[in-house]
């Protein structure tokens, strides 16, 4: 593959693709088949490129390798964020990952600042990178890895490049002509696969921070400020016990012991298809929405259930490791509420208001109150098919809700 007409073939293909917002798997994949027949006797490539994730500092794609291995990948951390010591913070930076980085073409070229590396594989190379004694083994012969970077403003977290490898079983490895072919083909298929990632990573980033429905809205450009709809749903309020005397006696343990009970009560509530909007401190505020409301309950209670088990077992874990444990109040109210864009020009939120939500956080408050972990409202218990799950525990007045109403509790025969 050395044609100019080819070439350029290749770039308009990579361009189109790029522009069709094809994944990074089939990116790859379509290109090396296009080399390959052009002529450019590639074995084996690997892709990667770091992202913004809360658990995987990226993502890599291997063409060529061992089909039993899956295609794309994501990896972990390979270094610890600035200011971070604890490697668990980061998102768990392992010492043989990060060791087997710091062996690796890639990150000897980032301390050069070199673009290119390349290696006829042979005893000695095998010896400088022990990729290179993997890739001997198969019967590799010739290694190019590249670099393209970006420019700084063009840079998002650890996102500052593309790193590339190309591998030949070619006896006399590649032509000077096939890395000159590869130089000028692959700084697009570059651009492509950014192109791919930041899609795939404005996804991940909203729906982290916005939750799973809410990040689809606002990507199908549901954006504009006071822009809501009015839906019906089960809004759960939930808060920790004993949160602030935990905080106060041991304040270094606040972060692990709001990421080791989220975790648990975000699954359950995502596992009965909820939707967390909100993280407030040890607070958390979801919504679950069903084609009617008997299905849209009996999913709540579920998850409230699950949640509860999650927490058993996390407090059986937590004090075998002796560390200060606690427990969940949830509740659990229904009614219709305004979903959507509230906020100033600014700063929007994408989130629920109405008297139904104050309400939930009302019956939420009460727990303490009445020693329950769970309540739920009337308006809940009268939902056809909840009433034989629950018990009544009285009628209470609620802050700022003008009349008392009878609160109910999940039966202990069936909890």
């Amino acid at each position: 593959m050395t044609a100019e007409g080819e070439i350029d073939a290749l770039n308009a293909w990579l361009t189109k693709a790029g522009l069709r917002g094809e994944p990074e798997a089939a990116l790859v994949s379509g290109f090396c088949e296009r080399v390959v027949a052009a002529g450019l006797p590639i074995s084996r490539a690997l892709v990667l490129i770091d992202t913004l994730h809360p658990v995987y500092e990226g993502r890599l794609v291997r063409w060529g390798h061992d089909p039993s291995q899956p295609a794309v990948r994501e990896y972990g951390r390979t270094s610890l964020p600035e200011g971070v010591s604890d490697p668990l913070v980061s998102g768990g930076a392992q010492p043989d990952v990060v060791a087997r980085w710091q062996a690796s073409p890639f990150f000897q070229m980032l301390q050069t600042g070199e673009s290119l590396l390349r290696r006829r594989i042979t005893a000695e190379s095998a010896a400088e990178f022990a990729v290179l004694a993997d890739y001997r083994a198969v019967g590799m012969t010739d290694y190019v890895a590249m670099i393209n970077r970006f420019a700084p403003e063009g840079t998002i977290g650890e996102m500052d490049c593309i790193y590339s490898s190309w591998v030949t079983a070619r006896v006399d490895g590649f032509d000077d002509a096939h890395v000159s072919a590869l130089m000028r083909v692959v700084p697009t298929l570059a651009l492509a696969f950014k192109a791919a990632a930041l899609a795939r990573m404005t996804g991940t980033l909203m729906e982290t921070y916005l939750g799973r429905d809410a990040s689809r809205r606002v990507l199908s450009g549901r954006i504009m400020r006071g822009v809501a709809d009015r839906i019906d749903a089960v809004i759960w309020f939930s808060d920790l016990r004993g949160f602030t005397r935990i905080t106060d006696s041991t304040p270094e343990q606040i972060i692990p012991l709001l990421n080791d009970y989220a975790d648990v009560i975000v699954s359950a509530i995502h596992a009965h298809s909820g939707d967390v909007l909100k993280l407030i401190g040890d607070g958390i505020l979801a919504i679950f929405t069903a084609g009617n409301r008997a299905r849209a309950c009996a999913a709540a209670l579920a998850a409230a259930t699950e949640a509860r088990s999650k927490v058993t077992a996390l407090n059986a874990r937590r004090a075998h490791a002796a560390l200060p444990v606690t427990d969940m109040y949830v509740g659990l109210h229904i009614g219709e509420v305004f979903y959507g864009n509230i906020g100033s020009t600014e700063r929007l939120d994408f989130t629920v208001v109405g008297p139904a939500v104050n309400e939930a956080s009302r019956i939420a408050a009460m727990c303490r109150s009445v020693d329950q972990p769970t309540l739920v409202s009337e308006a809940f218990a009268n939902v056809n098919g909840m009433r034989g799950r629950l018990v009544s525990v009285g009628r209470y007045a609620l802050r700022g809700v003008a009349q008392p109403q009878e609160l109910f509790t999940l039966d202990a025969s069936l909890r």
